[in-house]
């Protein structure tokens, strides 16, 4: 079958960097880093006392305030940037079917916030079970794409994708693949995560895969340097509006980028360690450019799933090495991650959206906190080190690995190519 083309006509963010795509880019580009102490709890008995926040957010300025707190942390900042998106892509009732919208929406862990505070409440208590009439459908992660769909009225295809990390990326290809085979006009896709909480960063630091940098929070997040010592978790959402493009010119939306074509794999290898050749990060960079019916020399710039990890970083860049060959030394590879620390489930469509502003603006953004060069690394590739770089960026790939061997990335590309 002939697959319809899909572009991008909308975005919205609200991330550890800006509560707009707009705020968002600025500070990408300017390098800032999103890293702090901690204040969403008391962390001064952890191993790691700092996160990426939102900064400056206050749900009740977004949404009606009985509203907010019916949902958890993850589904608010998912509302608030599925505005944004909608009002960017001009989309209502009048130049849309409803029917023919739907919500492809993600998180890797879901209301965690909720479920710590109910069963801590009811750990406090005599035994008596009281729980909030929301618990369940405040914790569940696919309630985000339900609430954006009721918000909005759109009653085509609604669902959630979980793949730990790769969590919205994978929702971007579904929401892409619904698209192309004729399911749906639009799909509003992303992900959503705020986790920083004690059982969030507890169990990531049980797991030994937190930074404890805890002198210098800010270059805590060091992708590609020597002395890498964990992630940094961040919070966040990011909203994608996917237009099938006939559909987008009819009623004459402004255009982002094409979505070129995605692809997903497994490493089969370990729960959380990647294969240590990269073996399935290769796989899924190699089905994403097959899909899209592009050459290894199409792509500009990779956005790496870079989380500042021992091993992580090292498997991936010889996974890019090895699917782009000599081709490897003309791109720019940069990790955003860097900035806005790892924000989990919500991490692709946030990095997606880095991806696309790079190509609709010909800007890309660093990798910032490099001060030692990782002998396993060639230091002929560029990592795009501390400031952005101008170039012409024609299409860009953007990874996202996660926890269980899951694999997913996407390709973006200016419209017209």
């Amino acid at each position: 079958m002939e697959y319809k083309r899909i572009v991008v006509t909308g975005m919205g963010a609200i991330t550890p960097l800006g509560n707009s795509v707009q705020e968002y880019w600025k500070n990408l580009v300017a390098g800032v880093s999103g890293a702090d102490f901690i204040t969403l709890f008391d962390a001064s008995k952890f191993k790691t006392k700092f996160a990426c926040e939102i900064k400056n957010f206050e749900p009740t300025n977004y949404l009606d305030r009985k509203e907010a707190r019916k949902i958890d942390r993850f589904t608010q900042t998912a509302l608030i940037a599925s505005d944004e998106a909608v009002k960017d892509a001009g989309i209502n009732k009048d130049n849309v079917n409803v029917d023919r919208v739907g919500v492809v929406f993600a998180s890797g862990i879901g209301g965690l916030i909720t479920f710590q505070e109910e069963v801590t409440n009811f750990a406090k208590g005599d035994g008596t079970p009281r729980f909030n009439p929301f618990f369940i459908p405040k914790m569940i992660l696919d309630i985000a794409a339900g609430q954006i769909s009721m918000r909005h009225g759109f009653r085509g295809p609604n669902f959630a994708v979980v793949s730990a990390c790769a969590s919205s990326t994978n929702a971007m290809m579904e929401a892409f693949n619904l698209i192309r085979m004729g399911k749906a006009d639009i799909i509003v896709t992303g992900g959503a995560e705020s986790v920083v909480k004690e059982a969030g960063v507890g169990g990531f630091n049980a797991m030994k895969a937190l930074s404890e940098r805890n002198d210098d929070p800010k270059t805590a997040s060091r992708p590609y340097d020597k002395d890498r010592d964990g992630f940094v978790m961040g919070e966040g959402a990011g909203v994608l509006i996917f237009e099938e493009l006939e559909h987008a010119i009819r009623r004459g939306a402004k255009i982002y980028c094409e979505v070129a074509g995605a692809g997903a794999t497994a490493d089969a290898h370990h729960i959380t360690a990647p294969h240590p050749e990269g073996l399935g990060a290769r796989n899924v960079m190699k089905q994403a450019l097959d899909d899209a019916g592009m050459q290894p020399q199409d792509i500009d710039y990779i956005n790496t799933h870079g989380t500042s990890t021992p091993l992580g970083d090292i498997s991936e860049i010889k996974a890019i090495t090895e699917v782009f060959g000599n081709h490897a030394f003309n791109l720019n590879i940069s990790s955003t991650k860097s900035m806005t620390g790892h924000c989990l489930g919500a991490a692709g469509v946030i990095e997606a959206i880095a991806s696309i502003m790079s190509v609709k603006e010909d800007i890309v953004p660093p990798t910032i906190n490099h001060f030692t060069d990782d002998p396993e690394l060639d230091p002929k590739l560029n990592f795009t080190f501390w400031k952005a770089q101008k170039k012409t960026v024609r299409a860009a790939l953007s990874n996202t690995f996660g926890f269980g061997g899951h694999n997913a990335c996407v390709i973006v590309k200016k419209y017209g190519n």
